[in-house]
């Protein structure tokens, strides 16, 4: 059985989890589009599972925070993009599945 279920469900699922201060709440934002166009493209729905999305997805505020976690060997977004998903947030800040 599935529910539909909308941005403010999904961002309002995390507050319900103790969760909030995981993502940014821009970065709820784009993550929940992330996994909507995930479902459009794949036609696979995606169980809302609220711990499991904050053990695989980490948001950064810049690439120095970034760094900081996973090395300096990461110059640019696209060295993080050749390695894993990479979610744009804002201009700085983004999202990516841990690896």
């Amino acid at each position: 059985m599935k529910t539909t279920i909308t941005k403010s469900d999904f961002q309002a699922a995390f507050t319900t989890m103790n969760r909030e201060d995981n993502f940014s709440y821009e970065g709820l934002s784009a993550l929940f589009d992330y996994f909507e166009d995930f479902e459009d493209d794949t036609g696979i729905a995606i169980e809302l599972d609220v711990i499991a999305i904050c053990c695989e997805f980490s948001e950064y505020e810049n690439l120095e925070e970034f760094q900081g976690a996973y090395g300096e060997d990461y110059e640019s977004i696209e060295d993080i993009q050749n390695s894993t998903s990479v979610i744009m947030v804002d201009n700085d800040s983004f999202i990516i599945q841990d690896f």
